[in-house]
């Protein structure tokens, strides 16, 4: 391992830090190298066009899984000493980043660690930038927006949300950059449902939530950088603070000593490395497309293989391309590794179809063979999620970033890829293509559970890539394997959603364009046909309301306050705030959040009957909006949260409803639609949401309005209050579950 490293500054700093610089120097001399060789080949990486910027880093390393990018990154910011940029489509306080060591160097929780690392260092300081929307996913997950803000308070650590996106957008590069010196780029972020180990067990007791529910197998890979590379993805994260805050950071002093994680082997040393960017027009600025352009243009000069692992297979750009490729009598294979399905209804919805769509297409162009479209899956044949974002062409090209492979990921979304090129007969370059063609061969291996010695040596056996997996794959349920995928063409509503492509556009599309790709769509005339156009609509709505109104603004303690404490002096103040409970019901507004801000303002007294009033008003109303749409669409439909609620109200009657409200298995709107579309009686179903909810309600408005100071300036004493209200109602809704279940046991036959 090298000792400290010492950094060139920059010969000529940017005006505009996210504008290409010209070629270098070097650039052009490996241009003209590139184009004396392979017949004028030309270089795939090509600032301005493929790239944002080409810059040297003397270590690269590849990274395969979480608990080992969990564990370095961990590594890496305890090296710290500036500073420490993170900015993700999501994070999570709560996850500790080394679950397999029994005794961890502490802190191991993401939230502890950063509260620490800023406490014990005074030179650092550490700025965390997460998409705004994904603030809605902490409501699934009962971790609010400000429970976040309130565990990351330390003055040098500094939590924002980026809300500079167009319409139906979302920031999602995964980005970690230590001192401007060491910097982790690819598909992983620093959250929960992403632990897993190499060997993706379909029973692991380690991969579990922070709530202690586990989750299906994940897979992903990131790169690491250093020198200038790892400066330039420090730029990248200085302009989107500034644009996401208006504050310019300054560039950290160069660190007395190296970052790089001891354990993190370089996979090789001295190369330069391409910065692709997806990123949209928004606020004046022109859209970039360099994702989009480096897989075509790779696609174009692949001449052997092209392997590609994506949690999606929906860019009609991609698809194109790769048809013209397989169409040729000399043409690459292609290999394309996927996940069976995702978590979400909706994306299954929109993506599976357009997969279903593309692979029958490519399957036509492809007259000779070449092409295998594979899910990854681990032992019993259960499914393992495949989040990579991974490009290997030959042995030229190594990819790893952000960038799914669908519409989004090409235009709509920010994006960030690192990508590593080598040139295709330089005889100095042979250790660099021997690296990429091991990180290919590597991968395939994990997922047959082989070997890489193995797959590299029956690639070469029978120079096929298809052959090789077809040769070595097992028998789905044997174990580790890829099992080849084919789905049923779409039909219905998942056809209609994915030839209108109104989830995955490649640019911002307004909600003229949404109703427009909707209406004349191939949705079936049948009964149900105008609910499920409703169900979109729906969803749109809300999508608008979050994104255009100050509604993702209120979802803070100190907004919700100021407006209830301006309602507390109207002359029918309880009404108005019940009033608000029911809107809040329809947009799925945190009613956690809404049960604290009453007892503050109202007091203990007036507290608890208004907040219940208003949590009750609001269940009736999401209950009846669930019986007119119909329990059949509801289920069909509602993904794994409604059929997990479903399952917990099937039993019906007034203990079922208190059990589930007592102990959530989902947001509380939910509940409350499923509720109405299943056999439920209404008078049971009130009642049972008053038991449930009553004593979480009560233990909040025991503190009345010292809650407000416990929560936004909490001293040692209200610190050890707030633990003992928060246990004071985990342990009545503890003890209301257990009792419900004693008496539901006693009255079974």
């Amino acid at each position: 391992m090298t000792g400290p490293l010492m950094f060139a500054q920059p010969s000529d700093p940017l005006r505009d830090p996210l504008r290409a610089p010209g070629p270098s120097l070097a650039w052009a001399a490996g241009t003209q190298a590139a184009g004396a060789g392979e017949g004028g080949a030309r270089p795939i990486l090509e600032p301005g066009r493929t790239c944002w910027r080409i810059e040297d880093t003397r270590r690269l390393g590849v990274i395969v899984d979480a608990e080992d990018y969990f564990t370095l990154a961990k590594t890496a910011m305890r090296r710290a000493k500036r500073s420490i940029y993170l900015t993700a489509w999501d994070f999570d306080a709560r996850i500790r980043l080394t679950p397999q060591i029994r005794r961890p160097r502490r802190p191991d929780r993401l939230g502890n660690l950063l509260n620490w690392l800023a406490t014990s260092r005074p030179d650092l300081h550490i700025h965390v930038l997460k998409w705004d929307y994904a603030e809605l996913f902490d409501l699934a997950r009962w971790s609010h927006p400000f429970m976040l803000r309130n565990w990351l308070t330390h003055r040098r650590l500094q939590y924002r949300l980026d809300g500079d996106h167009p319409t139906g957008a979302c920031h999602h590069q995964k980005i970690l950059v230590i001192d401007d010196s060491v910097a982790f780029c690819g598909g992983l972020d620093i959250t929960a449902n992403r632990w897993d180990t190499r060997a993706h067990r379909a029973r692991e007791p380690l991969r579990r939530q922070p709530d202690g529910k586990p989750y299906e197998p994940f897979h992903d890979v990131m790169m690491a950088v250093d020198g200038d590379a790892a400066r330039a993805l420090g730029d990248l994260f200085r302009e989107r603070w500034r644009r996401a805050t208006g504050e310019t950071l300054a560039p950290p002093v160069p660190p007395p000593s190296d970052p790089w994680p001891p354990a993190l082997r370089p996979l090789v040393r001295d190369v330069r490395v391409g910065v692709s960017r997806t990123d949209p027009a928004c606020n004046g600025r022109a859209e970039v497309r360099e994702v989009e352009a480096l897989h075509l243009e790779a696609i174009a000069q692949a001449r052997e293989s092209i392997y590609l692992e994506s949690q999606y297979f929906a860019s009609d750009a991609v698809a194109e391309a790769l048809k013209a490729r397989l169409a040729e009598p000399d043409g690459p294979e292609v290999v394309v590794v996927n996940p069976v399905r995702t978590t979400s209804w909706l994306e299954n919805t929109v993506m599976l179809g357009a997969r279903a769509r593309i692979a029958q297409e490519l399957r036509d162009a492809d007259r000779h063979g070449r092409f295998g479209l594979y899910a990854a899956k681990t032992d019993g044949g259960n499914c393992i999620t495949v989040h990579a974002k991974v490009l290997v062409v030959d042995d030229r090209l190594l990819r790893i970033g952000s960038a799914n492979m669908n519409n989004r990921s090409m235009g709509l979304d920010t994006e960030c890829d690192l990508s590593l090129e080598a040139d295709p007969v330089a005889p100095e370059e042979a250790h660099v293509r021997r690296a990429i063609a091991a990180t290919r061969d590597d991968l395939i291996a994990e997922h047959l559970g082989l070997p890489p010695e193995t797959v590299t040596a029956e690639i070469r056996r029978r120079g096929s890539l298809v052959g090789a997996i077809e040769a070595l794959r097992r028998p789905e349920g044997e174990g580790r394997t890829l099992d080849p995928l084919h789905e049923p063409a779409p039909d219905g509503l998942a056809a209609a959603v994915a030839d209108a492509r109104v989830f995955d556009p490649e640019r911002p599309v307004d909600a003229v364009e949404i109703v427009r790709r909707v209406l004349p769509s191939r949705i079936p005339r049948t009964r149900h046909w105008l609910m499920m156009l409703g169900a979109l609509l729906l969803v749109g709505g809300l999508w608008w309301m979050w994104r255009y109104t100050a509604l993702s603004e209120w979802a803070t303690l100190d907004a919700v306050l100021g407006a209830f404490h301006r309602l507390r002096d109207t002359g029918m103040a309880p009404l108005w705030l019940v009033l608000v409970y029911v809107a809040g019901g329809f947009t799925m507004f945190p009613l956690t959040l809404l049960i604290a801000a009453t007892a503050i303002v109202m007091g203990p007294w007036w507290g608890f009957p208004t907040a219940m009033a208003g949590a009750l008003a609001s269940a009736a109303a999401l209950f009846w909006v669930g019986r007119l749409a119909g329990r059949d669409l509801i289920e069909r439909y509602g993904g794994t949260l409604v059929a997990q609620a479903n399952r917990r109200l099937s039993d019906s009657g007034i203990l079922a409803i208190a059990g589930v409200r007592a102990v959530p298995v989902a947001p509380f709107t939910v509940v409350n639609l499923v509720a109405g579309a299943s056999r439920v009686r209404f008078g049971d179903f009130m009642i049972g949401t008053m038991v449930g909810l009553a004593p979480g309600a009560l233990a909040f408005n025991l503190l009345g309005h010292q809650l407000e100071r416990t929560i936004t300036d909490p001293g040692a004493g209200d610190i050890a209050l707030l633990a003992g209200l928060a246990g004071l109602a985990l342990g009545l809704g503890w003890l209301t579950s257990r009792l419900l279940g004693a008496r539901k046991g006693k009255d079974q036959p």
